[in-house]
């Protein structure tokens, strides 16, 4: 999401090793041998309908990264993005998957819409317009769940769909206030200015509340379990070839969220208004002299800790069911965290505070059993929470991007790289390969690049994929955007620009075949380093 930021003078930790993790050499079994991927977030898909969806471009996809000789597929957070800028770091629950991305195709085949329902008028290929989808598919979403709910012949899609909701009793919750926000004397405002009884979920409200919206509420549920049932069926697919979903997770939950409202006393809010009193961000560093204010109501740990993080597992059980293994946006703050009063418009002005360290994660092991995490800590990272990470044998991150300034112990150097780590030649965050060598690479980076690589520049998205192939990097992770050679047009996300992301498509259904060289491309560098799936060939045989 953002490059996290620290202050030098964090606070000493004492991350200690806990009974679960012995030794930072002790490599989880979910991260052993040499792989690679692509980051490629479904959104960005080809597609009739404007945007991607779970349909038949997401098989093609697979198809085309398994015939590369790929093991890892990685994505943005699937869940519900805000409805501003549509940003899925930004989301409205952190459980819910986001309803745009459920093929409309497959619930034709299904039944579920008519042929005579597909939409016109949305772009099959360029970028997405979210609104424009958004408002074509939303009452067609509706109609789909209303046909699930009365028609007969789908008697057994809707027992399936009742053995969903029973398996994610967090779907309440997400369904109530999804149509509490959605009366039209509360769409305006945040849930702790709603009335007294529904801010304060009186048990005789809520029943009121589930009552008076029984029909949106089971609406809701049905869309959640088409969009559910959608993914699992891509998930499925793509580990039958040998593929890895990553999937990512924000580190903090939106303020006007079904998971503040209904869990109050885990975050940092007034206990007589419930607004927010201390919120998230990152302080002053080289990148903003105002630092990063993030405005999420920060985490009440000792309540999480009096209740064994029982949240925290269910969220991570939630992701685990999604993803086969999942990265944490802002790991830093598990170990230390900056606290901004809610008052304050710049995050200029806060305090370090210290996170739960390995209290939470000797927690979630016990009520989990492995806990297949990958560590967001770029920035300026502490000593602390390098421990932290190294205590529960997290992968982190290795970015090549930022490799060329300050000289030849630049941690993100290839040289310097170390095993248990991800390498990317840029993430969802940076610019292409090709974009930052045109803007924002000076003239000493693109010196010490073409020495360093041997490369004069001229093709360097795939110099970059070289290197993160050679890397020690026991993951190597690819944005499509540089397998495609494509500048900053391609960008997917810039950091502190809140508007005009998150849009970049593939291109046409014809995508996959054009990529077919790229694809052999790929197969060969990992085929070299050691990156193809064990007893692999090069030729596929």
């Amino acid at each position: 999401m953002r490059a996290a930021a620290a202050a030098p003078a964090a606070p000493a930790l004492g991350v200690r090793l806990g009974p679960a993790y012995d030794s930072a050499s002790n490599m989880p079994d979910w991260h052993k041998g040499r792989r690679a991927g692509i980051i490629l977030h479904p959104t960005s898909l080809p597609g009739p309908y404007g945007i991607g969806e779970l349909g038949a471009e997401a098989f093609a996809f697979l198809d085309w990264l398994a015939d590369a000789g790929m093991q890892c597929w990685q994505v943005l957070p699937l869940v519900p993005p805000d409805a501003q800028y549509y940003s899925p770091y930004s989301g409205t629950d952190a459980n819910c998957g986001n309803p745009l991305l459920i093929s409309l195709d497959a619930l034709i085949t299904e039944g579920l819409l008519a042929p005579s329902d597909a939409p016109s008028g949305l772009k099959a290929s360029g970028d997405v317009d979210f609104e424009a989808v958004a408002a074509a598919k939303a009452p067609l979403l509706s109609k789909a769940a209303r046909a699930l709910l009365a028609e007969p012949r789908f008697a057994a899609l809707r027992a399936s769909m009742a053995r969903f909701r029973a398996a994610n009793p967090w779907i309440e919750d997400s369904a109530l206030f999804d149509a509490l926000r959605r009366r039209p004397e509360l769409e305006d405002k945040e849930w702790w200015a709603w009335p007294e009884p529904l801010r304060l979920r009186d048990a005789r409200a809520l029943a009121d509340a589930r009552k008076r919206h029984d029909a949106e509420i089971a609406e809701f549920v049905a869309v959640q379990f088409l969009f559910d049932r959608q993914w699992r069926a891509v998930k499925t697919y793509a580990n039958s070839l040998g593929i890895k979903v990553v999937g990512d997770m924000p580190i903090y939950v939106g303020g006007q969220s079904a998971d503040v409202w209904a869990n109050r006393h885990l975050f940092e809010l007034d206990e007589a208004t419930c607004e927010p009193t201390e919120v998230s961000g990152v302080p002053p560093d080289a990148f903003s002299e105002t630092g990063q204010l993030w405005g999420s109501p920060l985490y009440r740990w000792p309540a999480h800790e009096a209740e064994g993080y029982a949240w925290w597992a269910a969220r991570l059980a939630r992701a685990f069911s999604l993803y086969d293994e999942t990265r944490i946006d802002h790991f830093r703050a598990f170990a230390g965290y900056w606290s901004v009063d809610a008052g304050e418009e710049t995050a200029m002005n806060g305090s370090w505070c210290q996170g739960p360290g390995l209290a939470l994660f000797d927690a979630l092991k016990a009520r989990l059993g492995e806990v297949p995490i990958m560590a967001e800590d770029l920035g300026v990272i502490t000593s602390d929470v390098v421990a932290l990470r190294e205590a529960i044998g997290a992968p982190g991150m290795v970015v090549l991007q930022f490799a060329w300034g300050g000289g030849p112990t630049n941690v993100h150097l290839p040289h310097m790289h170390y095993e248990n780590s991800f390498c990317y030649p840029g993430t969802h965050d940076n610019e292409t390969s090709v974009g930052w060598f045109k803007g924002s690479a000076n003239a000493q980076d693109k010196s010490y690049l073409r020495q360093y690589l041997g490369s004069d520049g001229s093709d360097v998205a795939w110099d970059f994929i070289r290197a993160a192939m050679m890397s020690v990097s026991r993951t190597s992770i690819i944005m499509l955007q540089d397998v495609m050679r494509l500048d900053n047009s391609a960008r997917m996300n810039t950091p502190g620009k809140a508007a005009g992301n998150w849009a970049w498509r593939a291109g046409d259904s014809g995508v996959w075949e054009r990529l077919a060289p790229e694809g052999r491309a790929l197969r060969e560098l990992a085929h070299a380093y050691g990156r193809l799936p064990r007893g692999a060939r090069l030729d596929h045989a």
